[in-house]
């Protein structure tokens, strides 16, 4: 991506609040727009104070993100609730030590489908990354769905429109182990 069109898209960034307690997250919660409310081509975003939710940003560039795609077809009954769940784990500090390496939060609504996605920072720490993507899994009851971690330079260079995940967490794998790609 060309300077010009990162530019353009910061400058398309609004932030909308800040909050620092689950007691501040409540206070603004109710008020949150549902990702399911939101036009086609939105995203939506939760990250920590000081961290831009682009790959760009230092504390992303070496990150990856832990990515639920939402069929069309099953908008209406997942997307909000795994926003919700994925921002209550995150506030309620379920990922316990390693929430330290989670950078933030993604919703991108899109007609093909979309995806909520969890960014750490270190794409390289697989043991930190399972866990976090086991606590998540849970946390958000993927149960029929499957959750890929993929590495943002991967994502980044891509050639098609699918990226090799580097940690896949499934039903079909016993007990949520993982398969992991080098």
């Amino acid at each position: 991506m060309g300077s010009d069109r990162t530019k353009d898209w910061e400058d398309c960034l609004r932030r909308v609040t800040t909050f620092d307690s689950i007691e501040g997250f409540w206070s603004v919660a109710n008020h949150f727009i549902q990702p399911s409310g939101l036009s086609w081509g939105s995203d939506f975003y939760v990250f920590r104070e000081g961290i831009k939710p682009m790959w760009e940003d230092e504390q992303n560039v070496k990150g990856g993100r832990w990515l639920v795609m939402v069929d069309k077809h099953k908008r209406q009954q997942l997307l909000d609730h795994y926003w919700m769940e994925m921002l209550l784990a995150l506030v309620g500090e379920q990922f316990g030590h390693d929430g330290e390496e989670i950078c933030g939060a993604v919703v991108n609504i899109r007609q093909k489908g979309d995806k909520v996605a969890l960014w750490t920072r270190d794409a390289t720490k697989d043991a930190v990354n399972y866990r976090i993507g086991q606590v998540l899994y849970q946390a958000l009851s993927v149960k029929d769905n499957v959750m890929r971690y993929e590495v943002h330079k991967d994502a980044s260079v891509r050639t098609g429109s699918m990226v090799k995940p580097r940690i896949v967490l499934s039903a079909a794998n016993s007990q949520n182990t993982s398969a992991i790609s080098t």
